[in-house]
């Protein structure tokens, strides 16, 4: 297991940091730091450090920061989901593999066939998963999970992606490669039981196109990687 902490306090080359009470615990009690040994910690933001475990106690790691850099491990493209969620039991392994995928954000969308909106302790699962994903793929910069989010405040949202797609079956298939002409984009997924069609309607108004993932129907989760795995080949 790589000895791999995030602390959003990295700053210069000999201060002195602690981790966080959940970062702490994990050093501590899973990982048996010691004082003294070398651990790797990251911002959240694009730094990363090599650091120096200075003292423990039951609760708290404080570390000496030894050299800090700016490593950018983020895909060329920058992709944006706005999804409506899967059931809990889902979504924390959704959240993992886009990740480790590299998308930038995700927007828990609430449609007209959302079973339930994510409550605010899933929201905080899904934020440290993001955390734990991050220290296992190396990635340096946090993917955003978002407050939960009516899809008709979505729309009105500002955004700077050209590339808007709403996922549905007729739409036009997606091409392998896709990336190439694509710098950023946002992606609507819908629920369960599918957008209706206003909110079709709502999305193509403000600029969306549909596309199709291909002749199967895809689980909401299953659709998110395929489309984050299509567009991120770097």
């Amino acid at each position: 297991m790589t000895r791999r902490y995030y602390c959003p306090d990295l700053t210069t080359s000999g201060t002195l940091v602690s981790l966080g009470e959940s970062e702490s615990g994990h050093a501590i009690k899973v990982m048996r730091v010691q004082i003294g040994d070398d651990v790797e910690l990251f911002d959240g933001n694009g730094k990363q450090a090599k650091a120096s475990v200075t003292s423990l106690t039951r609760k708290e790691c404080h570390l000496k920061i030894l050299s800090v850099a700016e490593i950018d491990r983020e895909p060329s493209v920058r992709l944006q989901f706005a999804i409506a969620m899967p059931k809990p039991d889902r979504c924390k392994e959704m959240i993992e593999r886009l990740t480790e995928l590299g998308v930038h954000r995700i927007v828990p969308i609430v449609a007209s066939r959302s079973q339930r909106e994510p409550s605010a302790s899933l929201i905080g699962k899904l934020r440290r998963a993001v955390i734990e994903s991050c220290k296992q793929s190396q990635r340096n910069a946090l993917m955003e999970v978002s407050d939960p989010m009516q899809l008709a405040s979505f729309l009105a949202e500002a955004s700077d992606a050209v590339t808007k797609w709403i996922a549905h079956p007729d739409g036009e298939v997606i091409a392998s490669g896709s990336n190439a002409a694509v710098d950023a984009a946002t992606l609507l997924i819908g629920p369960e039981g599918g957008w209706t069609q206003d909110e079709i309607e709502e999305a193509i108004t403000a600029g969306y196109q549909k596309i199709s993932l291909g002749k199967r129907i895809y689980r909401i989760e299953t659709a998110a990687v395929y489309l984050a795995s299509k567009l991120i080949q770097d």
